[in-house]
């Protein structure tokens, strides 16, 4: 991919799953939030654009049971530094990655574009949230996304966020980017690769299906403080779990 059709991919990622409305027919982004007359509930109601978080089969998060066991294609992850690019959007905190790490599902190679986090967790564990969650996004040249998500349990300070949160700003839509300062979104992976496979949607609006999910099965520590800072900032931002239909999530050890 060439530079302009990244930074194209990039922009068009960083106005769906990273939290930023789309404009509406008049030019104006339908406020949305996760609590009151703006939350997820009334998604599908403030914008046309937005039909899908009402009425889609398909969407996301979900709730992960036991028993979901049937093999899923394996993954080829290969993720590199990259510098620090932190921006709080007003949803969420987001880190915006550098060209060059990949992931590779069922034949197909998707780019690493950004990861951002959630509090809770948006997926469950037999119906049990976790206290935050990270979702990494990429994007396939053919523009089809996947995205790795990766649950964060209380426990030690996690270091990918010891990096990133002395930055974090409280003003939206501002990119800061930090001189000497590199991460890798590799160490906030479980060592154990294994992990839930199902297609699903963005968490946000406005909440386009045909999503490729991969919910890593082992959590990853963070501590409580970390958290704290996290909410101080952003304040709770999970959408609930939606019905799964008839979907089947795959499960690969």
């Amino acid at each position: 991919m060439n530079r302009r059709l990244w930074i194209a991919a990039a922009a068009a990622l960083l106005l769906t799953a990273g939290g930023i409305a789309r404009a509406d027919d008049h030019g104006h982004a339908p406020h949305w939030g996760y609590a009151g007359e703006a939350g997820p509930g009334h998604w599908g109601d403030l914008s046309e654009a937005y039909h899908l978080c009402a009425q889609g089969m398909r969407q996301s998060p979900v709730d992960i049971a036991a028993g979901a066991h049937v093999d899923a294609a394996p993954i080829a992850m290969q993720y590199r530094p990259t510098p620090l690019k932190v921006v709080y959007n007003g949803h969420t905190v987001q880190v915006n990655y550098a060209a060059g790490s990949t992931l590779m599902v069922d034949g197909k190679t998707y780019t690493l574009a950004q990861f951002h986090f959630h509090s809770p967790s948006e997926h469950t564990r037999k119906g049990h949230p976790f206290p935050m969650e990270a979702h990494l996004v990429h994007k396939a040249d053919d523009g089809s996304l996947a995205v790795v998500g990766v649950f964060l349990k209380e426990g030690a300070e996690n270091p990918v966020l010891a990096r990133i949160w002395p930055h974090l700003s409280g003003e939206v839509n501002h990119e800061m980017a930090v001189e000497g300062v590199e991460v890798n979104v590799a160490d906030l992976l479980p060592a154990e690769k294994a992990y839930f496979n199902y297609s699903g949607s963005l968490t946000t609006p406005p909440c386009s299906e045909g999503v490729t999910w991969l919910v890593m099965d082992r959590s990853v520590e963070v501590s409580k403080a970390q958290v704290d800072t996290f909410l101080g900032l952003v304040h709770p931002n999970a959408r609930p779990v939606q019905p799964l239909h008839d979907r089947d999530v795959k499960h690969r050890m």
